[in-house]
């Protein structure tokens, strides 16, 4: 199947199929989809899933359990992986998530995207604090494919001073089913988390959700008013997601279509 056949297929699944679902349907189906992967006969599905996935045998070797024991007890165990030892940021401002960077520009140039008929712009992926985000700010989309790691982290040193919590719906997330790859971020549920840097200036986060996505869980502490240091963790996600940012520095060091890691230099 071609790029272009597979676009369409996954197009017309996610917006009139799918898409057009009650989102309470959405959720239920994709937490019964989600708890099989919570179950322990999950487990076996792992090895064949890492030879599919990971030709670099090194990159599994840095992560661990999420439950702490000393090998994976179901998929979800798995999916929500942890660094044995977290990447040590070596700029000012990292990437907070690993994933494919799919949509990218100067948030006054951006173009309004239709949702159900409806003109969007994509500063309201971040709800109430659309209308505070500046023209001169960089937006931002990074899509986390299965296979990648699922923990969210913070770009900067900072403090948090918004959590928002959007109930929306659960479309498929894969960016290449849409003209506009972020069309998904504007639909779904979501949590935003707005970081103050050193120089007052305010980082916009968002972590969305997809289909199966049983929960956005918030790391332990993360709150309004916690002080966070670059690097650090502040949610994980069950299953499927996208991560949004709306940041005063434009990205330096990757083009649309790359893999990014995180603790990479932004």
């Amino acid at each position: 199947m071609n790029n272009r056949i597979k676009s369409s297929v996954f197009r017309f699944i996610s917006i009139n199929m799918w898409g057009v679902l009650p989102a309470s349907t959405q959720r239920a189906i994709s937490r019964t989809y989600a708890n099989v992967y919570n179950k322990k006969f999950s487990k076996f599905i792992i090895p064949t899933y890492c030879k599919m996935h990971y030709p670099d045998k090194k990159y599994l070797d840095l992560f661990k359990p999420a439950s702490g024991a000393n090998s994976y007890q179901s998929f979800q165990d798995f999916f929500t992986r942890e660094y044995k030892e977290l990447p040590q940021p070596t700029t000012k401002y990292i990437w907070p998530c690993e994933g494919l960077f799919c949509d990218y520009g100067k948030v006054g140039e951006l173009e309004k995207i239709k949702v159900k008929g409806q003109p969007k712009h994509l500063k309201d992926v971040f709800g109430e604090a659309s209308s505070s985000i500046p023209d001169d700010y960089y937006y931002s989309n990074i899509f986390l494919h299965n296979n990648n790691y699922h923990r969210i982290h913070t770009p900067i040193d900072g403090e948090i001073t918004r959590i928002e919590h959007i109930p929306g719906e659960l479309v498929l997330l894969r960016p290449w089913a849409y003209k506009q790859p972020s069309l998904p971020a504007l639909r779904n549920e979501r949590v935003n988390v707005d970081v103050k840097d050193d120089q007052g200036r305010t980082w916009y986060l968002s972590i969305v959700g997809g289909p199966a996505v049983a929960s956005i869980v918030m790391a332990a502490g993360i709150k309004v008013g916690s002080l966070v240091n670059i690097g650090q963790e502040i949610g994980t996600f069950l299953l499927g997601s996208t991560f949004c940012v709306a940041s005063p520095e434009p990205v330096q060091n990757n083009k649309l279509g790359d893999q990014v890691y995180l603790g990479d230099p932004y």
